[in-house]
This record gives C-alpha cells, structure tokens and sequence, in this order.
C-alpha cells in the first residue's frame, strides 16, 4: 500500500513538473513550495507575479493557427490571444489609443520581419479595459506571413504596448 501511494505522489510531482515546463513561456510565475505541491498537486500554478502591481492576477496565453504555417496554402497567421484575471479583484487597463495588442513576427535571431500594426490604424481613441475577477478577455487577429521562409523557426510575440510585461512568445516553424 505505502508503494501504491509513494508511486502515486512520484507521477503526481512529475506531472506537476511537466505542467510547469509549458506554463513557464507565459510570464514570471511565483514558485509553490514542495508543501503545496504535494498537498495540491494537481492544483493550478497561480497568476505570473509582475513587478506593476496594477497588472498582478493577469495571464496570457497565445494559440497560433496553424501551428506549422505551409507558405503555400497560408497567407495569413491566425493569432489568439487570451488575458485573464485569476485574482480576486477586478483589473483596470487603460490605453491612450485604440491599439490594445501588438504582434511582432520574428526570426530566429530576433529580427522583427512583420509588424501587426503596420497595416492599421492607430488613433489617439483613448480607452479602459475592466476584468472582473475569473474573466478572460480574447483577441483573434491575423498577421501577414509574407516575410516567412520555408523551414525556418520563428516566433510570434503578442504584447500590449502600454503594459510592456504583459508579453508572450511563442516559436512555430514555416514549411514550403
């Protein structure tokens, strides 16, 4: 029985592990202590801990269609990207103009290929974003893959311009 038990926790640790791995590309998370890992296993991380403490409770996350981009069928990459508030008050954003999200699309080395706000417009609209605790917010835009090469690595970065550390990134590879 005490085998059973210590084998359960051992995949249990490891599965936790595993989730953190993938977690660990969506911004600075706060690490749980081995107590709470054991006792909560299989419990969610928590919200990312950033320095402003406005943003605290926030949460990316980035979903790119198609993951592996066919230069020959797709010309544009569909780009989703959720913001949700896993605290318990709700968060305030405030931006100077209509632009809430900017997507870059960059190669290997960094290089920025294709920006997102070059092909709209920008006016000085200013706006405020509230989300209610446990809400999430979606954006669903398209990005030109012009600039791609076949068989190369690249990554797409979705950050919110007013808010530099709400960003992410996240690599899918361009085939011919």
């Amino acid at each position: 029985m005490k085998r059973y038990v210590v084998g359960l926790l051992i995949v249990a640790v490891a599965a936790t592990a595993s989730a953190q791995e993938s977690l660990s590309a969506v911004a600075p998370t706060r690490k749980r202590g081995w107590l709470s890992r054991l006792l909560h296993p299989f419990s969610p991380e928590g919200a990312p801990q950033y320095k402003d403490a406005r943003l605290r409770g926030l949460a990316l996350e980035l979903q790119l269609t198609p993951q592996t981009v066919k230069l020959s069928e797709v010309r544009q990459l569909g780009v989703k990207v959720t913001l949700a508030n896993l605290s318990k008050r709700p968060v305030t954003l405030d931006f100077p103009t209509n632009q809430r999200i900017e997507i870059y699309l960059m190669d290997s080395t960094g290089k920025i290929l294709t920006r997102w706000s070059e092909n709209h417009a920008i006016v000085p609209k200013p706006g405020t974003i509230l989300i209610n605790p446990q809400e999430r917010i979606e954006y669903n835009e398209t990005i030109a893959t012009r600039e791609l090469m076949p068989n190369k690595v690249y990554s797409a970065e979705v950050f919110f311009p007013q808010y530099p550390e709400l960003r992410i990134r996240q690599k899918f590879l361009a085939v011919p």
